[in-house]
């Protein structure tokens, strides 16, 4: 099976709330939509069949291990509305763009670009929000849980519609698969909705009326959750996600952390007073989240860390991970350095890929105009 990115950097657009200060706010996401050819062997004559996948991360906040082992490290092998500071928001654009690159994502095979910079994901956007029922987003459990601690005064709109917007990311790219975490899977079920929705209301014969090829309008993608690392925890508590927002950097390791800081981290992190280390003890969430972490960063299966930690207490692993930590992130921070420094460079690559994803995504855009009655522009 090979493999070819096209990955989808979502920042720079004025999308969100208040925040509790009413300070202005902006939900920023980057995309990775992936094609993967897979030829297959069991006729006569092998065939090649594309299947496209896509994913995402925020650029606001710090690339942490949760962002890398759940989702960048699995499109290498193969994006909450936030306060932000309007400073340094192109800054941490072009940051996360260098950290993708850094982190393995081929702009050969790959196109990265600036959401913003593909007008297609606002249109989109706004025609699907034409068919979204106003109770499909109030259903949303991270739109609820925001909105009930912010106040309904603080909580602007584009918080409540963001999903449709997520949405409009993937079905734009006629998505085959997106790797999600496990609390992202109720975004991926709106957009799967929708997509069937819209196919509904305006494929089919529908749309063939109005000379366009007829079918389907969206492709309806899967989900696609990898078997280790979706959902990594936080070093403070096994039970929640590790995040950018949580006010605690202790409670995650970022993927540009110096080794002394990564260091200090893993050896303050939570544990627990059992005398031994094990794997899916759900009364030890923190030892199972530690040895995940070590088991991605080792490149060792499940099997061989459960041998190697026999007999182990805290205090040795506690080093092995540090050590495997650093071992890991460290080519990384140095090609960021690298990309970073080359400012002409990234500047090209995101260019690049801008130029790469509109031709797709306009012709999606173009479809779903026409399907849906429009007047054609010339």
């Amino acid at each position: 099976m090979s493999v070819s990115h096209f990955a989808v950097l979502s920042c720079c657009r004025p999308l969100l709330v208040p925040s509790l200060s009413r300070a202005s706010s902006l939900r920023s996401r980057i995309c990775c939509c992936t094609t993967l050819t897979a030829t297959s062997t069991e006729t006569p004559t092998s065939t090649s069949v594309k299947k496209r996948v896509v994913s995402g991360v925020q650029p606001t906040g710090s690339i942490h291990l949760g962002n890398y082992l759940g989702a960048i490290k699995n499109w290498v092998a193969l994006q909450i509305t936030l306060p932000y500071d309007t400073q340094q928001l192109s800054k941490a654009t072009r940051s996360t763009a260098a950290i993708y690159l850094a982190c393995g994502v081929d702009p050969s095979k790959a196109s990265v670009f600036v959401q913003s910079h593909v007008r297609a994901h606002v249109e989109l956007m706004w025609l699907l929000s034409s068919t979204t029922p106003i109770g499909w987003l109030n259903k949303m459990i991270q739109f609820k849980e925001k909105s009930r601690k912010a106040g309904d005064e603080e909580v602007g709109v584009a918080l409540l519609t963001y999903p449709v917007l997520m949405a409009s990311d993937i079905l734009l790219y006629q998505s085959d698969f997106v790797p999600v975490g496990e609390d992202q899977k109720q975004h991926l079920e709106l957009t799967r909705d929708l997509a069937e929705r819209v196919n509904n209301l305006y494929g089919g014969r529908k749309w063939k009326k109005l000379r366009g090829r007829g079918g389907t309008i969206f492709k309806v993608p899967e989900p696609l959750i990898p078997p280790a690392g979706a959902r990594i925890m936080s070093l403070t508590d096994g039970l929640s996600k590790m995040s950018k927002s949580a006010p605690s950097d202790q409670s995650r390791i970022n993927i540009l952390d110096p080794k002394d800081l990564i260091a200090n981290k893993i050896k303050r992190c939570k544990t627990d007073s059992f005398p031994s280390l094990e794997f899916d003890n759900s009364e030890r969430p923190e030892c199972n989240n530690l040895l995940s972490i070590y088991q991605l960063v080792s490149g060792k299966t499940k099997e061989e860390v459960v041998q190697e930690i026999q007999n182990m207490n805290w205090g040795t692993f506690k080093t092995i991970l540090t050590d495997a930590l650093i071992d890991h992130l460290h080519p990384i921070q140095v090609r960021y350095e690298e990309i970073m420094s080359d400012s002409g460079y990234l500047d090209e690559v995101l260019a690049q890929g801008a130029r790469n994803a509109a031709e797709i995504a306009d012709t999606t855009l173009d479809n779903v105009y026409q399907a849906m009655g429009f007047f054609r522009r010339q």
